[in-house]
This record gives structure tokens, C-alpha cells and sequence, in this order.
């Protein structure tokens, strides 16, 4: 099978990559691949037809505090797409496609049970962009009798993490971080490879799915893992109304603000997703996120 994985130097894309070395990958991202080029900007010459395409590139990790950086999102995540897909209708339609979206699509800052047939109702500009990605996708697929892989993931953890769970690792390990509140809200994650994993299983069959570790852990149990593996004791905790004096106060002086009312909500909030339709269809079995996360090597 001839593979193509975009996005191969991201944090999942590179796990994608390493999982699948046994099979003829090639790989497409702005530095570090056979295919070196930016999406957003440009169509790909490919110089051959793959039979299985793996999009794992995209923009996220970040909060936009311009216009142009809210534009970001969507020249990186839809235009990136659009991009991809002229040039492989060109050198030849794959078998198979797998898009890695997000859970964001869904819009919600907490809930429990949320499927994969609840309403996509995300406002920013990261979950639009991602809607509006998956129904380029799908349609593009549909038309050209492809087999249409959509995978929604919540946080993804491994080794190195960016973005919000990167966060917590840096400040455990320098001592600033403390949970709100116990630590007690929940949040669906997912071992980045379990997905990897899972992806040649699942691209054969098509469909939508959530992917989580089927456990949830919360704040205080992800926290006292992590710092029991960097060495150091359990954080320090916030009780609530001092965050919510913080958060009031958050609201008062605007977005520079650490803590405002809507991310004391969120930090608080659990936050759920379904995956029992990827056990149903497909027998997805993942590791439970505490058991499986290993930091492997950090670096300050």
C-alpha cells in the first residue's frame, strides 16, 4: 500500500509516521518530508497515486488574538485541503482517506455523552475551520467514491506535547502549577498512539468517530501522573472562590487576564465525548491515558 501522511513533522503526524515505518510512507509537510511545501499556499505535484492519504496537517494549539491570525485557521486547515485534494486528483484518487479533525467541532466548553450526531456548533475559528474541512472532505470523497475516514480527537497525549498539556507539564516541572477546585472536572483525551494504531484498521471501513481513552481522568489525576514522573510532589490546589475572585477580576481587565468567569467555567467543567460507536464498528480498545502516558524524556 502506497501511503501519504501530510502534516508528518506535527506532534500526531510524526507518531503516525513511526507507526506505519514498516510500509512504503511518504511524507508531505513544510519542512522534513519527501513533499516539501506549504498547502495553505499552493497545490502538490505529486509524482505518484496513493492508495491510503492520511491529513494530519493543520493549525491548532493556539488562541487568535487578531483578525489575521483568526484567518490562520482557515487558510491552514480549509485552503490547506482544498490544496491537497486538487493534487491528488490530479496524480490519482486514493482508495482510502483519513482526515484527523477535532472534537471542537461540536463547540462545547463542557457536557457528557456528546456523540457524533450532536449539532457542530462550534463559533471559533479553530472549530469552524475543521467543520468546514470534514465537509470539503466528505463531498470530495463522495464524489469520487472514496472511503471517508473522519476522526474526532479531544486533548492528544505522548511524549512532548504542545499546546495546553505542554503548558502543564512546564509549569509542574518549574513548580507553578495548582488546580482549581480539587481538580475534580474531567476531560476526554486520547493516546496519540492508540490513534495512529487505529487508523489502518478504521480507513478500510469510513465513517465519523470520536476517539477517547474510555476513561476521562481530571485535572488532579493527569496532574499528580505527570508529577509523579517528573519527581515532584502533588500540585498545589485553588479552592473556588478564590478562583472566582480571581476570574472576577479576569473579567474586568480583559483578555490579558490568566483566569476569566468563562475559563473558570471550562477549567471546572467536565467535558465528555462518546466513543462507542469506534468500540461498535470497529473495536476500538485504547489504553487508558494514565496507564499509557509516559513523558519519556523532558525537556525545559
Amino acid at each position: 500500500m502506497n501511503i501519504l501522511v501530510t502534516g508528518s513533522t506535527g506532534f500526531l503526524g510524526e507518531i503516525v509516521v513511526k507507526k506505519l515505518n514498516s510500509l512504503n510512507v511518504k511524507t508531505l509537510s513544510r519542512k522534513r518530508a519527501i513533499y516539501n511545501i506549504d498547502i495553505s499556499k499552493q497545490s502538490v505535484e505529486f509524482k505518484e497515486k496513493f492508495d491510503l492519504v492520511i491529513h494530519a496537517a493543520g493549525k491548532a494549539h493556539s488562541v487568535p488574538k487578531t483578525e489575521y491570525e483568526k484567518q490562520e485557521f482557515y487558510e491552514v486547515n480549509v485552503v490547506g485541503s482544498q490544496n491537497l485534494l486538487k493534487g491528488l486528483a490530479k496524480s490519482g484518487i486514493p482508495k482510502y482517506f483519513v482526515f484527523i479533525s477535532s472534537v471542537s467541532v461540536y463547540g462545547q466548553d463542557f457536557g457528557r455523552g456528546i456523540d457524533e450526531i450532536s449539532p457542530l456548533a462550534a463559533e471559533d475559528s479553530y472549530g469552524l475551520s475543521k467543520i468546514e474541512s470534514e465537509r470539503i472532505v466528505l463531498n470530495w470523497c463522495k464524489r469520487n467514491n472514496v472511503v471517508c475516514t473522519i476522526l474526532r480527537l479531544p486533548l492528544i497525549v505522548g511524549p512532548n506535547p504542545p499546546g495546553n498539556l505542554g503548558t502543564m507539564i512546564k509549569f509542574i516541572h518549574k513548580g507553578y502549577y495548582f488546580n482549581i477546585a480539587g481538580g475534580r472536572a474531567k476531560k476526554s483525551m486520547v493516546l496519540a498512539d492508540d490513534v495512529a494504531e487505529a487508523i489502518l484498521f478504521v480507513a478500510e471501513i469510513g465513517g465519523i468517530y470520536n476517539l477517547t481513552d474510555g476513561y476521562h481522568p481530571s485535572f488532579a489525576e493527569l496532574s499528580n501522573h505527570i508529577s509523579f514522573q517528573l519527581g515532584k510532589g502533588k500540585p498545589m490546589n485553588m479552592p473556588f472562590w478564590v478562583a472566582k475572585i480571581a476570574s472576577n477580576l479576569g473579567d474586568f481587565l480583559g483578555n490579558k487576564a490568566p483566569l476569566n468567569t468563562n475559563k473558570l467555567m471550562k477549567i471546572t467543567s467536565d467535558l465528555i465525548f462518546d466513543d462507542t460507536k469506534a468500540r461498535e464498528v470497529f473495536g476500538w480498545n485504547p489504553t487508558p491515558v494514565l496507564e499509557g502516558f509516559k513523558l519519556n524524556s523532558y525537556v525545559e
